[in-house]
């Protein structure tokens, strides 16, 4: 099977997952609705960048307010899902998660931008050192007011340069907190950004739905990538859902090197040469994700190997023990949410960033719910009763802060210790350290993610939109 996967990498084309296990079509029956070698960046087709536009921009929502504003970042149209954020910092680590993959959003803090856009430099790693992708993710942002100057020694660029650069529309000068008050009360809605044009009503069927779209499938490496440790004997296969560069740093700080294979391979099939399995986060709807969900369930039917996951992948997870998902009203997205630990009763501080959630009551009884959100009393985390298995809905990895349930990974790697060890003794002969060819063959970064949100200038095409957002969905 690695020889499989050193062949697909030296074509470059993803690997081939069709077969008598896959699923040839899936209904959706799960979600509800609750009122050390250096990495070589590739150069997809980009978003066209515009020159900073500081036109008239109009913010709406569907069925909603509007609100205008002045334009700041792209001079470019959009469509998406509108939700917000309560972060005080951390804005381009934010934006750059493929999680906001299709969303537009709005920053509660009053102003965004004050300490500027730091360059693309990497780490040790060949990580991205201050960004969680390659890409500005988002696909737009509200703000209600923006700082055009800038102050901090990491800095290159603005806010709104990094914007129109990316093509991604930016809006200044709305009230924020009206918005915030509406999503809060109306739930997460679909919105867009006009920039120099007046709202028309008539444009309304141009709102485009990016819960209809595999969000997941645009995001994912199209074929497997490697990132080596220098400082372990382990390896962790990563399902590579939109996984942040910091989840990545997080396993190989450690000592674990990590290939990323595409969200729907069969993990299964090849799990018997790691010591562990990741399931990263990523954006939509996890009962998108029908193929992966299919693959983890026989992974565990079939093999006693370490299982962690993250926000989506937490989900996923769930799904694959047999729980269902909800989506909730406007979602958990900030720096300061409190999530209690059922197993000690200790309460932490954590970063969040998802509008679904694990329903707890449909869970199996071989597993318990690991973590409760202590404002809105949703699941936060799931845990095998006997098995190294368990999954976190919020982000211990978070760049931005805080750090304060980082352990887990720590958690993970014992785990993956013990499993690594226990291999040992029983496989002799087993050899997990990847071989320097496949290091050698591997890509080092993600493969054919395009960063574009599938939704931009939906809006120019009138009453196409959505029958482009249906081909986008199929594609």
């Amino acid at each position: 099977m690695l020889s499989q996967i050193a062949r697909s990498a030296r074509s470059g084309l993803a690997l081939n997952t069709k077969g008598p296990i896959r699923l040839a079509k899936h209904i959706r029956p799960f979600a509800t609705v609750e009122g050390n070698t250096p990495r070589v960046q590739p150069t997809p087709s980009r978003r066209k960048a515009t020159p900073k536009s500081h036109d008239r921009a109009t913010f709406t929502i569907r069925d909603g307010p509007i609100f205008s504003g002045k334009s700041f970042g792209a001079a470019s149209n959009i469509s998406g899902e509108a939700v917000f954020t309560t972060s005080l910092v951390g804005y381009p680590e934010s934006l750059t998660d493929p999680s906001y993959r299709g969303q537009i959003l709005v920053f509660t803090q009053p102003l965004i931008g004050n300490y500027g856009i730091p360059s693309a430099t990497r780490d040790e790693y060949g990580l991205f050192r201050y960004f969680e992708s390659p890409n500005l993710q988002a696909a737009g942002v509200v703000v209600a007011d923006v700082a055009e100057q800038y102050s901090h020694w990491t800095a290159v660029k603005s806010l709104g340069e990094w914007c129109a650069e990316e093509g991604v529309p930016a809006v200044s000068g709305v009230d924020t907190r009206a918005i915030v008050t509406y999503l809060r009360e109306q739930g997460s809605s679909l919105a867009r950004i006009t920039i120099g044009e007046e709202y028309d009503a008539d444009q309304d069927e141009a709102f485009v739905d990016p819960e209809q779209i595999n969000l997941v499938r645009k995001v994912s490496t199209k074929a497997p990538f490697h990132v080596s440790s220098a400082t372990g004997d382990y390896h962790v296969a990563v399902i590579d859902c939109g996984v942040k560069e910091n989840i990545l740093r997080s396993l190989v700080s450690r000592g674990a090197s990590v290939t990323a294979f595409p969200y729907d391979y069969p993990i299964h099939k090849v799990a018997h040469h790691f010591d562990g399995v990741f399931i990263s986060n990523g954006p939509g709807d996890p009962t998108h994700c029908q193929d992966t969900v299919y693959h983890l369930r026989r992974l565990m039917e079939s093999s006693q190997i370490p299982v962690m996951g993250i926000c989506l992948g937490h989900q996923l997870l769930a799904l694959a023990a047999g729980a269902r998902t909800i989506k909730l009203k406007y979602g958990n997205r900030a720096h300061n949410i409190p999530a209690l630990d059922r197993t000690t009763g200790r309460c932490h501080i954590t970063s969040q960033n998802h509008g679904y959630a694990v329903d707890s009551s449909t869970l199996p009884s071989e597993w318990k719910e690991y973590f409760v959100n202590l404002n809105d009393h949703s699941n936060e985390g799931l845990i095998h009763q006997s098995r190294p298995i368990f999954g976190t809905q919020f982000h211990p990895e978070a760049k931005g802060g805080p750090m304060d349930s980082a352990y887990l990974f720590d958690m993970y790697l014992e785990n993956v210790s013990r499993y690594h060890k226990s291999q040992a003794i029983f496989q002799p002969e087993r050899e997990n350290r990847p071989s320097p060819l496949l290091v050698d063959l591997l890509s080092k970064e993600r493969v054919g993610v395009v960063p574009t949100t599938g939704m931009e200038n939906l809006l120019r095409m009138g009453g196409a939109g959505q029958e482009t957002a249906k081909a986008a969905s199929a594609a």
